[in-house]
């Protein structure tokens, strides 16, 4: 998998937006792709060093990827409780990849989705009737 094709496959997951929010803290992030859901990160890459993926993940997931994956690393953020370093160029199969950038992505919309509908509630909006994804 390319840089395109996970582009592509992250925005497929719907409701994604695309940032590159870091670069103003400092030049050495001007490469990091991050994609949001409910504008919250649940996945982030470097473009120019596309050799590793940080996913948002429980920690009951993330002690289950140490005990089956040696290619995990130290996520960019150093948030080692709740995210995930999957280095590509490892043992981790591409379909694993994406299944975990799936999960991060529901983790986060999940944990939003019901703060997101509360609040417009109370701005006066109707809130609507939210289905599970699958």
């Amino acid at each position: 998998m390319n840089i395109e094709e996970f582009r592509e496959y992250c925005l497929s997951l719907g409701e994604v937006k695309e940032k590159m929010p870091f670069g103003k803290f400092a030049q050495r992030f001007d490469s990091l792709l991050v994609f949001y859901v409910l504008d919250h990160m649940f996945c982030f890459v470097d473009i120019e060093d596309f050799t590793y993926v940080n996913v948002k993940s429980s920690p009951e997931e993330i002690a289950r990827m140490k005990s089956l994956y040696a290619s995990l690393g130290v996520p960019g953020n150093s948030a080692l409780k709740y995210w995930l370093r999957l280095d590509l160029d490892g043992d981790i199969p591409e379909a694993v990849v994406r299944d975990a950038v799936a999960m991060a992505y529901r983790l986060v919309k999940e944990k939003y989705m019901g703060k997101s509908t509360a609040r417009r509630t109370r701005k006066g909006e109707k809130a609507r009737k939210v289905f599970p994804i699958e």
